[in-house]
């Protein structure tokens, strides 16, 4: 498996940490949520396994965070915002800076919540 498919692993999996510690939710507490085994959201998380669609769902619907936003991040889809050029998708924009937080290796996992909590504040997606 070459490198760029096991750095978009990785990524996913702290987006997906991110989003899982944003939500203030425990690893036990997502497997309940998906029906998927702790172990095995502990490796996804790890960039050991890369998770097919049906996992990615459940994730997206526990995490309350669009399909779409993970299968982008898993490199399965494009992003959401490049489908319809020329019209504003703050939404997706939002999305995609999250992301980059998320993926960002310097940043520690503490790190990348207080930034993405600040950034939420400052764009108030309410």
């Amino acid at each position: 498996m070459s490198d760029s498919w096991q750095a978009q692993r990785e990524a996913l999996g702290a987006f997906i940490r991110t989003q899982r510690q944003m939500a203030n939710l425990s690893l036990r507490q997502l497997a309940d949520l998906t029906n998927l085994s702790n172990p095995y959201l502990s490796q996804v998380e790890r960039g050991l396994h890369e998770p097919s669609v049906r996992v990615l769902k459940a994730i997206s619907d526990a995490l309350n965070v669009s399909a779409e936003t993970l299968l982008a991040q898993a490199g399965l889809v494009d992003a959401v915002a490049g489908e319809h050029p020329g019209i504003p998708d703050e939404a997706g924009e939002d999305e995609r800076t999250e992301a980059a937080i998320a993926a960002d290796k310097r940043l520690s996992d503490d790190q990348k919540a207080a930034l993405i909590a600040v950034y939420r504040s400052m764009v108030d997606r309410s």
